[in-house]
């Protein structure tokens, strides 16, 4: 990533390391201890007056072991319509993903991008479903979006609230 991202963990603890370097150790250990993983990133935002807050999550999955994410947020005072705010969060969860999918190849990692984009048409933010399905499967990653899609619509949706 261009820049470095301040991220931190649930707890609230402050990774001072590139994040690719944490995600490294972090498989490293969790394979350690026999956990196998799924990784599902995802990016959600909520419009605060004239503020945009986006939450990019990382989630670890244990397969049948529970689970932990990091998290990374950002503030922007651009006003943007419903469907370009959808593809600016799935554009900040691919720029991760691709930040960090040769990590997970190299492991065999398991990875999803989550769109909290609504599948139903009657919602506004489906207007964005295609491009963005289009964008982060162009990009050669999994895609999932409502319901399925928890790590934005659940895990991110909670820390922009």
């Amino acid at each position: 990533m261009e820049q470095q991202q301040q991220w931190r963990k649930l707890s609230g603890q402050k990774i001072h390391r590139p994040i690719e370097n944490e995600v490294m150790e972090v498989i490293a250990n969790e394979r350690a201890m026999g956990h196998e993983l799924k990784v599902c990133i995802g990016t959600d935002s909520q419009v605060k007056g004239k503020e945009t807050e986006f939450a990019t999550v990382i989630v670890f999955i244990r397969k049948g072991k529970g689970g932990f994410m990091y998290i990374h947020n950002e503030t922007t005072t651009q006003k943007m319509s419903i469907k370009e705010r959808m593809l600016l969060e799935v554009a900040k969860s691919i720029e991760v993903a691709y930040a960090l999918c040769n990590i997970f190849s190299r492991y065999s990692v398991d990875m999803e991008v989550h769109a909290d984009i609504n599948t139903n048409p009657s919602f506004k933010s489906n207007d964005a479903l295609k491009e963005a399905m289009g964008y982060i499967m162009g990009m050669g990653f999994a895609f999932k979006a409502k319901p399925d899609a928890f790590a934005s619509s659940c895990c991110a949706n909670k820390l922009v609230q």
